[in-house]
């Protein structure tokens, strides 16, 4: 039987309805996921998947992370974790002895279930180091062959518990030191062992795992001072055949500083001793200072009114973004993977850095620790894709 007119233009638009309808309904916990001109897309796409033909793209996560929708997005965006502290010396190491392997199994069995792979960080850093390390029972300062024993106790045992999952360590963090008068931090590790400990971390972390990457992890990398003063020790442990592979730059980034220009001579620098370059700690604050002149020396920079997220800083940040993953495009036979520090604006250990403006990682623990967002990442406070996840992957 014929269908009239009005019954068909009926049962048309019955049908248009309940197919418009179905985008509205809840399939699960997983959050929607946007992006321009595919309003509330439900797209499995990934960071890890646009730069599959480049690089790894990783991220640092805590325990928070492992569980509920940073677990879903972890999985969906990356193929590549750095454990933010749980592998650090006073966390898996507290006391002589005594190894704290909790949170440190749970990220790595986290990643092997989930098929990612996984950076070490680190073994040996002047900071975040109990002092049983570099003291004997009375509080006095150990020998120096007492100090490398005890390292490389620590070392020997955290890599070969991890050996075959951990495909890269790294082995020495923050060694350089920022004055461009001095060379090595005066650290404790210098102190007692003198510029030995470095040569000799390698060569631990080597014999415990022969086929894990290596690496000397640093930040300001970029600035023409450190930079040369980075170059003098890797050259110096590459001709003394140390086992070191690459070069970690951390990336802790504003939005005008470093220049491409310095980023791309860094990047030319390191990568002329033959060395494979990871991006290890990537996020790009969207704090500026204010001018020195307006400020007493040595105190940290500050801004008068918080004015937040706006629309105006998400386009710099973007384009900021934007030209950094240019660069790592344009270097991507020497670059090995790019690792963000933290997930999502939700939390960057940033916001206790007064946004990033007191101090990087290596700041005293004196450090003011002001509270001011930095916005630092890719996804926002409700772990959607911002402005500059897109700046990344359109290209």
């Amino acid at each position: 039987m014929k269908l009239t007119s009005k019954r068909f233009i009926i049962m048309l638009l019955t049908v248009l309805t309940a197919l418009f309808s179905l985008q509205f309904i809840n399939y699960g916990s997983s959050p929607k996921i946007t992006g321009p001109g595919k309003p509330g897309l439900q797209e499995q796409k990934g960071l890890k998947d646009y730069y599959k033909n480049y690089f790894p793209i990783g991220v640092a996560v805590n325990m928070a992370a492992l569980n509920g929708q940073q677990a879903e997005l972890i999985n969906r965006e990356f193929n590549s974790i750095t454990p933010e502290n749980d592998m650090k010396i006073s966390v898996i190491h507290p006391l002589e002895g005594q190894y704290n392997w909790k949170n440190a199994d749970a990220i790595v069995d986290f990643a092997v279930s989930h098929h990612i792979k996984i950076r070490g960080h680190n073994l040996l850093w002047h900071t975040q180091v109990p002092d049983w390390m570099f003291r004997d029972s009375t509080g006095a300062l150990v020998s120096k062959e007492v100090l490398l024993r005890r390292l490389k106790d620590h070392i020997t045992t955290v890599v070969k518990r991890y050996r075959g999952k951990i495909y890269a360590w790294d082995v020495v963090n923050e060694a350089i030191d920022d004055s461009p008068e001095k060379y090595l931090r005066n650290s404790l590790w210098y102190q007692i062992c003198g510029e030995d400990f470095l040569a000799k971390a390698f060569e631990y972390a080597h014999e415990a795992d022969p086929t894990a990457a290596l690496y000397y992890n640093d930040y300001n990398s970029e600035d023409p001072s450190k930079r040369e003063k980075i170059y003098r020790l890797l050259k110096n442990l590459k001709d003394a055949k140390v086992p070191i592979d690459g070069v970690g730059l951390q990336g802790h980034w504003k939005l005008n500083d470093p220049s491409p220009d310095l980023i791309r001579t860094a990047l030319d620098r390191y990568s002329s001793l033959g060395l494979k370059i990871q991006i290890t700690e990537l996020d790009v604050t969207i704090r500026e200072p204010r001018p020195r002149t307006n400020r007493p020396p040595d105190t940290a920079a500050t801004m008068p009114v918080d004015s937040g997220y706006t629309e105006r800083i998400a386009r710099l940040q973007a384009d900021r973004y934007q030209s950094i993953f240019q660069i790592f495009r344009d270097y991507k036979k020497v670059i090995t993977s790019v690792t963000f520090w933290n997930l999502s604006d939700r939390y960057s250990w940033l916001d206790f850095r007064n946004g990033g403006l007191a101090g990087g990682a290596a700041a005293s623990i004196n450090t003011p620790r002001i509270v001011r967002k930095a916005y630092p990442l890719l996804f926002d406070e409700n772990l959607q894709r911002k402005k500059a996840y897109w700046s990344v992957v359109n290209f």
